[in-house]
């Protein structure tokens, strides 16, 4: 693996105590940065905990769906500490249904966890990043958001809007010394396959042209180049992970 120096850096990872947030999480300490992981499961947090027994990591149950929650712990670090990295990983994948039978709660939970929680966090924090003109912001998207995967409307939609908003973003504030990226990575095994009916797992599998799903190290080399101070000019930029499924 290539060595990145976050070194006196501080980020936040939003879903960070399992799966691809869990892989990004251990790769930031290892490469020197303090970690402050938030998910929505108590339990999954103290697995993380356990795992990475460190004490460069912390561990806060937050729920990025609500934007008082993440005012509230973005207020009570920054006051204490700058947060020089974002990643905007928490996400559900939702029902696996047609579009005619899709739950509207079902929808909007979706899109509350993808697309609003994403939006809540960068505007929660990207005040902080501008008053100290340092900040690197990556949002977790997905091939789904530019192919549109069938029988998942919900989470297609929720991250093709979430790649839209980054390319906003990034132009907004291309101007300071943030950058704000997307990746789309194609699937991986995690645990968010669980989600998923075995029928449109397979079909994700399927579209694949290297034939097997991401490594957890492979997306987090990407994300931790991403997230470090050498990624000083692309931003609002949409970075392919996806072993060649959406090469555009």
């Amino acid at each position: 693996m290539n060595n990145f120096d976050l070194s006196n850096r501080t980020a936040i990872v939003t879903g960070g105590a399992q799966g691809l947030g869990f892989g990004i999480s251990k790769r930031f300490i290892e490469s020197g940065a303090e970690v402050i992981i938030w998910d929505i499961d108590k339990e999954l947090l103290k697995s993380a905990e356990k795992k990475l027994n460190t004490d460069k990591a912390t561990f806060q149950l937050v729920n990025v769906a609500n934007f008082e929650d993440v005012k509230k712990n973005i207020d009570q670090i920054t006051a204490k500490k700058k947060i020089d990295i974002l990643i905007n990983n928490a996400g559900v994948t939702g029902l696996t249904a047609k579009l005619w039978d899709y739950p509207i709660d079902e929808w909007h939970k979706v899109l509350n966890v993808n697309l609003n929680g994403t939006f809540y966090c960068c505007k929660a924090i990207v005040p902080h990043m501008i008053k100290n003109n340092y900040g690197r912001i990556v949002n977790v998207a997905s091939v789904a958001g530019k192919d549109g995967n069938a029988n998942a409307s919900a989470y297609s939609s929720a991250k093709a809007a979430a790649i839209g908003f980054t390319k906003s973003l990034g132009k907004e504030l291309a101007e300071k010394n943030i950058a704000v990226n997307a990746v789309t990575p194609a699937s991986a095994k995690t645990r968010i396959l669980d989600q998923m009916s075995k029928e449109h797992v397979q079909y994700m599998f399927s579209k694949i042209p290297r034939k097997r799903f991401l490594e957890m190290d492979e997306f987090a080399s990407l994300v931790t180049w991403l997230s470090s101070q050498e990624n000083s000019f692309s931003t609002g930029a949409v970075f392919d992970i996806s072993g060649g499924r959406s090469t555009y």
